[in-house]
């Protein structure tokens, strides 16, 4: 392999591959653990021409409402204004870079004061005020010369996708309906068109790891039957399973989905190969799985993904958006908000709120994929210069009536290397 010698500072010298394997079945282990690679995904990535989730409609309900949030490493302000429309802007004040606002979210605000020197902006991200402008007496002040209008935080161009509130800070970001491609925003429909979603909880989840293994662990179709040991001892899903995996055309988005077929012969292919798929565990309420049938169409699972970090998670009746946030080269933020909808019935809603145990740090399925990114992360610690692989159902990053394939895991990759220019 070759190598060059880059500075990590002026004191020493690591040297690094140069060049990212052929093809897409090889990922080098050194994209999790470079500062550089990090601070270039800040720049590529996430200040690039993609789109990135912010929030939901619904949590902006009203002119003032607003909440905080980030893109990458750059905290971000979200605001509905009095004119109903929303927008986004740098939550750092234009005049020694201070967070703007420090609350989470709240309701009715006006406008936005930084502590620190009081500069005002307004729900649109605009200076309107700054405090001492003209001075005291006649002395101080800031120049003649300075214009409001000319200082403020960047602000991001929105999409509003199924209420779902987009975000970017590029002008050369497509469209966001051309952006998702027509499978991906139909999928979307499915779970969210036509209704007005409800919030019904939220956390953030610490995870020990690069944002990179998180994504790989979402559009990793065929780990879920293996690893989640609750998914095959109650059959919730199996490869054998009816499904598949959606790839579109940039390979950033994906979609894997799988139905249960009541009248399918209990498969053997676990017992066959000694995957752990069996317990004696039962539920101590079996009603934990007893859902409704909300989309009439036989799907219990489906996981989306919008490239580079959202992901809209169907399992049952257990609704939910994730947003991946990346924090250092071995540690994200993992933000979940848990949904139902404003017409669901009492019984629904129920529901909904049992299957809520399904998923996050703690979730029945999904506990251990908060814990295999770290088990990367550590493993790969002394590896730099090896290669994950990612073979499985071949090379390409194409869709498939099969989920036994890494498609969507190397289309994340071909997504990715595209914006780095690897």
């Amino acid at each position: 392999m070759n190598e060059i010698v880059v500075p990590r500072d002026e004191a020493s010298w690591i040297p690094w591959p140069t060049a990212w394997p052929e093809g897409l079945t090889r990922v080098p282990y050194w994209v999790f653990q470079d500062q550089r690679v990090y601070a270039d995904e800040q720049r590529l990535i996430f200040q690039g021409p993609n789109w990135h989730y912010l929030a939901l409609e619904v949590e902006l309900a009203e002119p003032g409402d607003f909440l905080t949030t980030q893109v990458g490493d750059t905290p971000v302000i979200v605001t509905r204004d009095t004119d109903n429309e929303i927008y986004a802007f740098e939550n750092r004040c234009a005049h020694r870079g201070a967070l703007i606002c420090l609350k989470n979210r709240a309701k009715h605000r006006k406008d936005f004061s930084c502590v620190y020197h009081a500069w005002n902006y307004d729900p649109q991200g605009n200076l309107t005020g700054v405090a001492l402008k003209d001075g005291i007496k006649g002395k101080g002040g800031m120049p003649d010369s300075f214009k409001m209008e000319q200082h403020g935080p960047r602000k991001l161009r929105i999409a509003l996708v199924h209420g779902l509130i987009f975000g970017s800070f590029s002008e050369d970001v497509p469209p966001i309906e051309e952006y998702l491609g027509e499978e991906i925003m139909t999928r979307i429909e499915r779970v969210l068109g036509g209704r007005t979603p409800a919030v019904l909880g939220r956390f953030t989840q610490v995870l020990p790891n690069n944002w990179k293994l998180y994504i790989e662990n979402v559009k990793d179709s065929y780990h879920a039957s293996i690893l989640h040991l609750f998914f095959t001892t109650f059959e919730l899903n199996r490869l054998s399973q009816k499904g598949g995996i959606i790839v579109d055309e940039s390979g950033g988005h994906h979609v894997s989905y799988s139905a249960i077929d009541p009248e399918a012969a209990k498969d053997v292919d676990y017992a066959k190969q000694q995957i752990r798929s069996e317990s004696e565990y039962k539920l101590a309420d079996p009603t934990l799985l007893q859902g409704f049938d909300e989309y009439h169409d036989g799907v219990t699972l489906q996981i989306l993904s919008v490239f580079p970090t959202f992901v809209l998670q169907q399992i049952q009746n257990a609704i939910a958006v994730r947003q991946i946030v990346p924090r250092a080269i071995d540690k994200t933020d993992l933000n979940w908000t848990y949904l139902g909808f404003a017409d669901d019935t009492p019984e629904q809603r129920l529901t909904r709120l049992k299957q809520a145990n399904l998923v996050g740090p703690a979730g029945y399925i999904s506990m251990e994929d908060g814990c295999v990114g770290g088990f990367v992360q550590r493993g790969i610690s002394g590896a730099s210069s090896n290669r994950a692989v990612l073979e499985m159902g071949g090379a390409e990053a194409t869709s498939s009536e099969s989920r036994v394939t890494e498609a969507s895991v190397r289309g994340f990759w071909k997504a990715y290397r595209a914006n780095m220019g690897l």
